[in-house]
């Protein structure tokens, strides 16, 4: 068998035109699912009453469960819900306007979050007490300790981590394709299945998955010496 690499070259700028939603599929859940993680992170370190079963709850389920499970619960089982309201309260809408992507940014946030709340409390509970004990000392409140303190030093104790999770994202966005979403390797599956070049078209999807991993690595060496930075100084 011989590699057509003029063939490696077409399909790479064929399966390029996928990357924006790729992108979009990825970076998107992560910010979203940040902000979930973030406060299950804190009502979890904290144990505040109520709320603590929930976000156990919530962690532990989505982190036993696979994303392709929560993208395809949430994609037949969200118009379901819908339609049960639409009806309920004879709104002006129907479920099937509602973009698919939608859906599919839906389940990846709440699945980022799972793992990113524990990616937090993981910082967070690496901050020493002598710190906490001495910010209360000189005046400071809870939410000023948590902004100046803890959460400087949790988050540049996670970039790490964190960036795991983004390249991870990245490759778990190719699941998408399985409800119509047409993302790196579903645009390498339609150019492989039209030109029957499976080896030639995934050679050219790898080469992009790889160089947006290069970038993201690289922003992310970047970031962390700034946070790093900036959690020294944080007193």
């Amino acid at each position: 068998m011989v590699i057509d690499f003029s063939f490696v070259w077409i399909a790479f700028k064929e399966i390029l035109k996928a990357v924006p939603l790729t992108l979009i599929l990825t970076f998107v859940p992560i910010v979203v699912g940040f902000l979930i993680g973030l406060a299950v992170a804190l009502i979890r370190a904290h144990n505040i009453k109520f709320l603590s079963p929930i976000a156990n709850f919530y962690v532990s389920f989505f982190r036993g469960t696979p994303a392709i499970m929560h993208i395809m619960v949430i994609y037949f089982g969200f118009p379901i819900l819908l339609d049960y309201v639409i009806k309920k309260f004879n709104l002006p809408f129907q479920s099937n306007h509602v973009p698919i992507v939608v859906f599919v940014i839906t389940a990846l946030s709440l699945t980022a979050g799972s793992y990113l709340s524990e990616i937090i409390r993981s910082g967070i509970s690496s901050v020493s007490k002598g710190q906490i004990e001495a910010a209360y000392t000189i005046g400071m409140n809870t939410f000023q300790v948590v902004k100046r303190i803890i959460l400087p030093q949790a988050l540049a104790q996670s970039v790490p981590n964190i960036t795991n999770l983004i390249i991870g994202f990245l490759h778990t966005t190719s699941i998408a394709f399985l409800v119509s979403q047409k993302e790196i390797t579903g645009a390498a599956n339609i150019v492989a299945s039209k030109n029957l070049k499976f080896l030639e078209a995934f050679i050219a999807a790898g080469i992009i998955y790889w160089a947006i991993t290069l970038i993201i690595e690289t922003i992310a060496y970047f970031l962390e010496k700034k946070a790093k930075s900036y959690s020294r100084s944080a007193f």
